[in-house]
């Protein structure tokens, strides 16, 4: 089997500000819930059978008290936080695994959801749906991979090392390094891409650097890379059969009708028959 893990806040950004570009008269309160859960549907319809979804439920995680700069909802526009539990909802009654997330973030969700699924011998391959950086940390040789939907470029082990100069083990010690600021930490002032590798590709993880390589910076390179790593160990899953899809529950149809979404049970509908002939 192929377990498909989803970055639905990602995907819920990318869906709000797509549909700045369409036309006016197209648009609705929801319809970047809408987006994605037509997007989840899509890959079940193409023959996704395992799927979950992860979330920030609230866009705050432990890493706020370890980095006054690191990420909040700050900024957010309302228009777009006011999708998120609406999503979180319907995903629910689609009957889509999902992990919504208050003090870890969605990132730690995929994480530790790929490392169980990995250990699965069923399992041939876990997608991570997800282009953020932070992710490729996750994969592993061609057996867990990072799928951009944007390029539909699919991230391996290899395919990591060409972009980043390092291997997905070292991305925190990289990201510790160049800093990232999608996520609101700066890294060590005066260390690029490149150099970041180099330093890596001889030294190793942070951790056995000389002291004298980062000499008074080592300590915050050390905190930034503890903000980079994803924890792999959250309580989310015990079996990757709690991902299978097995349809939509009974509520679903209503919570569409609600959010002014009635065109996705016909296609629901549709997708289950698909899925049940397979």
């Amino acid at each position: 089997m192929i377990v498909h893990l989803i970055d639905g806040t990602y995907e819920l950004f990318r869906h709000f500000y797509g549909l700045r570009r369409a036309p006016t008269e197209k648009r609705t309160r929801f319809g970047a819930v809408a987006g994605v859960l037509n997007t989840v549907l899509h890959m079940v319809a193409d023959g996704a059978t395992h799927v979950g979804v992860a979330t920030d439920h609230v866009i705050e995680s432990f890493r706020n008290g370890l980095w006054h700069g690191y990420k909040t909802g700050a900024g957010v526009e309302p228009a777009l936080l006011a999708q998120f539990e609406p999503l979180e909802e319907a995903l629910r009654a689609m009957g889509v695994a999902l992990w919504a997330m208050v003090d870890l973030e969605a990132d730690d969700a995929l994480a530790s959801a790929a490392a169980i699924a990995s250990r699965d011998p069923r399992v041939e391959r876990v997608c991570i749906w997800s282009p953020d950086k932070d992710l490729a940390q996750c994969v592993r040789g061609d057996r867990i991979v990072q799928v951009d939907r944007r390029s539909k470029a699919v991230r391996d082990a290899a395919e990591v090392r060409s972009k980043f100069g390092v291997d997905p083990e070292r991305i925190p010690d990289y990201l510790a390094l160049v800093g990232d600021a999608a996520d609101g930490y700066p890294g060590i002032k005066g260390i690029g891409a490149k150099g970041a590798a180099a330093m890596i590709a001889r030294y190793s993880e942070i951790e056995r650097f000389p002291p004298e390589v980062l000499g008074d910076q080592r300590a915050l390179a050390l905190l930034f890379k503890r903000l980079a790593t994803l924890k792999t160990d959250a309580d989310l899953l015990h079996n990757v059969d709690e991902l299978k899809w097995r349809g939509a529950t009974p509520e679903f149809s209503a919570i569409c009708e609600r959010l002014q979404m009635p065109d996705l049970v016909a296609r629901l509908e549709r997708t289950a028959e698909l899925s049940k002939s397979r």
